[in-house]
C-alpha cells in the first residue's frame, strides 16, 4: 500500500501514503523497534512532502523514546528551521517540536532561543504563561537580569498558571518584579545594624519608625502554619501602631538558635491582640540584578506566635 500510493506509484495519493506510513511506524514502535521506526520515517521525509514535518517529528520522538536524544534534537531543529508547519490531529508540529527542543536543550542559551521562538510564534498557547516564566529562569541563569525581569513581569498577568517544578512561581516572580521597582531604601549593610535599628524602634514604641525598616516588596505576616510565600492574604500593609499603642515591645537578647548565615529570627513580645508573641524574620537579599543591594539585609516579614520546633 505504501508503494502503491507513493508519489511515483501507480495510484499516487498523499493521504493514503501517510496513513500507511503511520501504521507501519506504529507496528515497529509497538514491537520495541524504535530506532528502526525512526530510520523508516526519516527516509520517507526525503524528498519532503506535506507530511514530512510529521515523519521527522515521529522519527525524533522514536529516537527520544529509545534514549537517543542526540539523534532526536537535529530532527526537531530541521522541522522548525527548514519545513513549513503542519497540523496533525489538531496539533501544530512546529509547536510540538519546539516543546521537545526546550525540554532537551543542553544549555541555557539554546533554551532561550527555543522559548523565544515558542512565545513569538504561539502567543495563544495554553501554557504561554509558563513559557514566560521558564524563559526568565534561563535568562537568570545567564545573568541577563534585564531580560529575566522583563519576562517575569510578562508572566504576572497569567494568574493561576501552573509552572512544572515551580509551585511558587507567581510569588517568586512578583517578589522579584516588585523588589526591582522599589527604592530599596530599607536595606542594611549587615544583620547586626538592622537588628539594632529594629530593637531601638521596638523599645521606644515608635511604630512609624519601625515601619520604615520593613521591606516594601513582598513583606509578609503569617502564622507558623501558613506559608510565607503564599499568594493570598499574606502580604500586608497593616498599621503597626494598632499593635504597639505607643508601648515598648520587648525583644530577646539574642537571635533564635535556628538563625543562620542567610536568615534570622528575633523573638518579640508585648504586642496587643490575641497573639502577643511575634517573630521578626530577617533575610540576606539575593538579588544579583543590583550589585549595590545584593548581599545586604532586610526585614522581610513576621511570624505570629511561638516558633514551631
Amino acid at each position: 500500500m505504501l508503494d502503491e500510493h507513493a508519489p511515483d506509484g501507480p495510484k499516487p495519493e498523499g493521504l493514503a501514503h501517510f496513513a500507511a506510513a503511520r501504521k507501519i511506524a506504529a507496528i515497529l514502535i509497538g514491537g520495541g523497534q524504535n530506532a528502526k521506526a525512526a530510520s523508516f520515517l526519516v527516509a520517507l521525509s526525503d524528498p519532503p512532502d506535506e507530511y514530512a514535518p510529521w515523519y521527522l517529528f515521529a522519527a525524533g520522538a522514536s529516537y527520544e523514546a529509545a534514549g537517543d536524544v542526540r539523534l532526536a534534537v537535529p530532527l526537531y531543529e530541521r522541522i522548525v528551521k527548514t519545513l513549513p508547519d503542519a497540523v496533525v490531529e489538531g496539533k501544530s508540529i512546529h509547536y510540538e517540536a519546539l516543546a521537545r527542543l526546550v525540554r532537551n536543550a543542553a544549555t541555557p542559551e539554546r533554551k532561550v532561543e527555543y522559548y523565544r521562538d515558542l512565545i513569538a510564534r504561539f502567543p495563544g498557547a495554553s501554557d504561554i504563561g509558563a513559557s514566560y516564566f521558564l524563559l526568565a529562569k534561563e535568562y537568570e541563569k545567564l545573568g541577563a537580569w534585564k531580560e529575566a525581569l522583563e519576562n517575569y513581569a510578562a508572566f504576572l498577568p497569567y494568574f493561576g498558571t501552573s509552572v512544572p517544578g515551580y509551585p511558587d512561581a507567581l510569588a517568586y516572580a512578583r517578589q522579584l518584579v516588585e523588589f526591582n521597582a522599589s527604592p530599596k531604601d530599607w536595606t542594611f549593610e549587615s544583620l547586626d545594624e538592622l537588628v539594632a535599628a529594629v530593637r531601638k524602634a521596638l523599645a521606644s514604641g515608635q511604630a512609624r519608625q519601625l515601619r520604615k525598616y520593613a521591606s516594601k516588596a513582598g513583606f509578609f505576616a503569617v502564622s507558623w502554619y501558613q506559608d510565607s510565600g503564599m499568594d493570598a492574604n499574606s502580604k500586608v500593609t497593616f498599621d503597626l501602631a494598632q499593635f504597639m499603642q505607643g508601648r515598648p515591645i520587648q525583644s530577646a537578647e539574642t537571635l533564635h538558635a535556628s538563625s543562620g548565615p542567610y536568615d534570622a529570627y528575633l523573638r518579640t513580645w508585648g504586642w496587643t491582640g490575641r497573639v502577643p508573641v511575634w517573630y521578626l524574620y530577617f533575610r540576606k537579599i539575593d538579588f544579583p540584578a543590583d550589585p549595590d543591594v545584593h548581599g545586604r539585609w532586610e526585614w522581610a516579614g513576621i511570624y505570629f506566635g511561638e516558633k514551631m520546633q
